[in-house]
């Protein structure tokens, strides 16, 4: 239980229905176009089998489930330590305003802190002035790096262009 009120849980496979609808929302969000409603929950599941990604939940009493974070843990060759990116991050329009999206970060950030990782990065959209005060707000800073992306059209999902911005 957060400070707020919300109630923080790692998600598993019986999460799978509940997470895959907050993904879609987060992809909506996002204008990514994607042609088989069920890809989003099955690559959930995927990531949650396979122990590759952390995927926490937010539930906000009489509210249920609004919220979804999902981490991936990878390496800093810069800093020769692991490291996390918070990949998603999404709070249902139903949730907003009840905590839970800071609950999330602070709880990946918590989380990393235990596991002694080097830092935490994310992107968000250049326009997502409310997702950037927030991650301002919690101390991440926006990096001076140039970045670059080369998007492949392999599966037919368009993506829009994202800004890098971390702490660590």
């Amino acid at each position: 239980m957060s400070d707020q009120g919300v109630v923080l849980r790692v998600a598993g496979e019986g999460d799978l229905d509940v997470a895959g609808g907050l993904f879609r929302g987060y992809l909506d969000f996002y204008e990514v176009k994607v042609e088989d409603p069920d890809a989003p929950r099955a690559y959930l599941a995927e990531r949650i089998r396979g122990g590759e990604s952390l995927v926490l939940l937010a539930d906000v009493p009489g509210a249920g489930t609004v919220g979804f974070a999902q981490v991936y843990r990878t390496f800093s060759s810069l800093a020769l330590r692991p490291m996390w990116i918070l990949s998603d991050l999404y709070v249902d329009p139903a949730g907003r305003r009840t905590g839970a999206g800071r609950a999330l970060l602070r709880e990946v950030l918590r989380r990393a802190r235990e596991a002694g990782v080097s830092g935490v990065q994310l992107e968000t959209a250049y326009d997502n002035h409310v997702a950037q005060a927030l991650y301002e707000a919690e101390g991440f800073e926006r990096e001076e790096f140039h970045v670059y992306f080369h998007g492949l059209d392999v599966r037919g999902v368009e993506v829009r262009g994202v800004e890098v911005r971390g702490v660590g």
